[in-house]
Order: structure tokens, then C-alpha cells, then sequence
């Protein structure tokens, strides 16, 4: 699936992805491949942007992100980082 993540500042990522985590408002939600059209407000926390054994990690707070056509849209009114771990 495609994930985009913006901030006001920049561009944080796009590119494709297996799977994401994201802080929403009232929880953790996690995305897959093929999920079902869905949008959350954003909480503040971690977000979590996988390819494979790969992980990128970013801190997130504010915005919403909305699951579209096989793709995530992330808008965070912050967005910060990005440490690469497995």
C-alpha cells in the first residue's frame, strides 16, 4: 500500500509500506494492505511505518489520517523524525 506523511513544515514520507501503527485520539490503530475506507483523528505518540523486516518511527501529534484505495494519508499537525530499526 501507498503511505504519504505531511506536516506543515514538509513532506515526512511516501513511499510503500506492509504495514502502519498509529496514534489516533482514543487508541492505537493498525493498518494493512487492502483495509476497509476509514479515517481517525490523531493522538500524540508513535507512529510506526513498516516495508517488510523494516521500520521507520516518527512522533506524531494532531492532524488525522484517512485509509483510501489501498493508501494512507497521514496529515499531523507535527510530525518529527524518523529512526530506522527492525
Amino acid at each position: 500500500m501507498h503511505v504519504t506523511i505531511i506536516s506543515p513544515e514538509r513532506a515526512v514520507y511516501d513511499g510503500e509500506a506492509t504495514a502502519v501503527v498509529a496514534p489516533a485520539y482514543d487508541g492505537e490503530v493498525g493498518i494493512l494492505p487492502h483495509h476497509a475506507p476509514f479515517m481517525t483523528l490523531l493522538g500524540a505518540g508513535r507512529l510506526v511505518v513498516r516495508r517488510g523486516g523494516e521500520a521507520s518511527e516518527y512522533r506524531v501529534h494532531g492532524g488525522f489520517l484517512q485509509v483510501r484505495s489501498d493508501a494512507v494519508r497521514i496529515v499531523a499537525e507535527h510530525a518529527e523524525g524518523a529512526s530506522h530499526g527492525s
